[in-house]
């Protein structure tokens, strides 16, 4: 079946949609909490290379909504901005706010919870894109080489603070190992299609849960076992699933803050 003909099948064009909307939510909100801590990284090398990461990731976020607007769905800004929460559709790791505090008071955010997240976010999110490199969908197919151009950068820069912190002080071991058991109680989502899974992999848009999850424990696996540690299993049962809807009131205040600026006049130009 060409991805024209897809494209005029109801069934294919709303499978595809979930999922871009799963691809750009994800994005954007894990975008939104690594910009939370600029000014506020352990020194000025890494405050300039995690904005970039995050400034990377927005740009990701962004290609994704653009290719909803293509098919008709509103624009980026109004796709990313003004959808309500119910709405989105990223998994609950991404929403989780980096600690105590806001970021234009007094935050004590956890860098270690930070360096965890972003480990086995990005090496997820490296999983799914060398699945989506062979997308039925040709658009997302392509966006997809081009994410994976930079992911590599990411990824090899969060995987060296996971593995030096885990080989650093007693304090800080212990403060990573408390990061990964609390990172782990949000994975349940994390590889989760949602209610339209079925559909999303049988029209070819990506390899089903079970593959990625497989590849991702591969990937993760060795840096593990140099650090003396286990690969996290993935909880069976979430007791929220993003993809779905189910959303942290974390997640809303996230969005209120992100969304303030639009709000104030929908109209302009953005």
């Amino acid at each position: 079946m060409s991805e024209t003909t897809n494209l005029v099948t109801k069934d294919f064009k709303e499978a595809a949609i979930n999922l871009l909307f799963q691809l750009a939510d994800d994005d954007f909100l894990f975008s939104y909490r690594g910009s939370e801590w600029l000014g506020l990284a352990p020194h000025i090398e890494e405050d300039i290379a995690y904005s970039s990461i995050t400034q990377d990731t927005m740009g990701h976020a962004s290609m994704y909504y653009h290719l909803l607007e293509d098919l008709g769905l509103g624009t980026a800004d109004q796709l990313s901005h003004l959808r309500p929460l119910e709405e989105r559709k990223n998994c609950i790791l991404v929403e989780r706010s980096n600690g105590e505090g806001y970021y234009m008071d007094v935050p004590t955010y956890d860098w270690a919870f930070a360096v965890v997240r972003n480990y086995l976010y990005t090496t997820a999110k490296k999983v799914k894109i060398d699945s989506l490199k062979n997308s039925s969908y040709q658009p997302l197919a392509d966006a997809a080489i081009k994410v994976n151009t930079e992911i590599y950068y990411h990824l090899l820069h969060w995987k060296t603070w996971f593995v030096q912190l885990l080989n650093s002080t007693q304090e800080a071991k212990q403060r990573m190992q408390a990061a990964i058991k609390t990172v782990t109680n949000d994975l349940g989502d994390l590889f989760s299609l949602g209610n339209d899974a079925d559909k999303i992999v049988s029209f070819g848009l990506i390899e089903k849960e079970s593959v990625l999850i497989g590849r991702w424990k591969e990937q993760l696996e060795p840096v593990f076992r140099s650090v003396q540690l286990k690969v996290p299993e993935i909880p069976n049962a979430p007791s929220l699933n993003g993809r779905n809807g189910e959303h942290t009131k974390q997640a809303q205040e996230a969005l209120d803050t992100l969304s303030e600026v639009i709000r104030f006049d929908t109209a302009a130009a953005w």
